[in-house]
Order: C-alpha cells, then sequence, then structure tokens
C-alpha cells in the first residue's frame, strides 16, 4: 500500500521514516534501511555512495552513510541504534538504482537492532506525509 503526495512523492505505507529521509522496513530485530522517494528526487542524479563498514556499531542519528549525486551530497544518518548487518554492495557500481528503485533494489544497509524501544522515535507514514507536507509548504 502506498500514498502519493502531490503527484510526485511516493510513501509506502508498510515502513517507518525519519525527519533526514531515510525509510526503515523492520523485520523481526533487522532493519533495512535505504532513502526515500522524496529525498531521491531532491537529490536527483545519485552517482556514487559511501556504505558504512559490515559490523559497525552505530548509535541512533549518526551519520553512517554518504549518497553522492550530480547536485549535492547527502549523510545518511541511522535511524536505530545497532550493529551493521549488510550493506548493498550493488549500489558501489550502480547507485542509481536507489533513483529507480529506492524502496526496494535501492536499499543501503540492514541493521541489528540493539533497542526495540527507539522504534517508537520513528515516523509512520502519515507522520512523514506532514513533514514533507510542512517542507513543501503544501
Amino acid at each position: 500500500m502506498s500514498v502519493v503526495i502531490d503527484g510526485k512523492y511516493l510513501i509506502l505505507k508498510d515502513r517507518h521514516y525519519t525527519e533526514t529521509d531515510e525509510w526503515i522496513l523492520i523485520n523481526g530485530n533487522i532493519a533495512t534501511v535505504g532513502i526515500t522517494d522524496y529525498a531521491q528526487k531532491k537529490l536527483k542524479d545519485i552517482v556514487g555512495i559511501e556504505l558504512p563498514q559490515v559490523g559497525r556499531e552505530v548509535t541512533i542519528g549518526e551519520q553512517v552513510a554518504v549518497v553522492e549525486s550530480v547536485k549535492a551530497a547527502a549523510d545518511i544518518f541511522s535511524p536505530l541504534s545497532g550493529s551493521v548487518l549488510e550493506v548493498n554492495k550493488e549500489l558501489q557500481s550502480s547507485p542509481e538504482t536507489i533513483n529507480k528503485d529506492p524502496y526496494g533494489r535501492g536499499w543501503i544497509f540492514k541493521l541489528k537492532i540493539k533497542d526495540e524501544k527507539e522504534v517508537s522515535k520513528l515516523l509512520n507514514f502519515e507522520q512523514y506525509i506532514i513533514s514533507i507536507k510542512q517542507r513543501e509548504g503544501i
């Protein structure tokens, strides 16, 4: 299930979100993380990525990756505390996958969640829609 905001930005209902435009799909104690359709459209053509190191311990809000586009470089922040289990190595040779499929093949990393209570700090899709509308003046 999904919602399109202002005819431009796809938001999936099965994800959690952050104010810094990461999406999070939680399966048990594993969180898959990527950037939202809104974020990739703001960045435009993505040309590179710096992925986090597998095994790295991260805390909520910590900068863990960088997405580079023709327009800008954007830091990616860990939405939760935990350890990086896996990174999407496909993005190193095909970073544009984030533009083409931000919620699917464009995922960035997987995290083993350390503290499940932190999940309550994430935005649900309705809260994320409000966040985008406020930023866009919609």
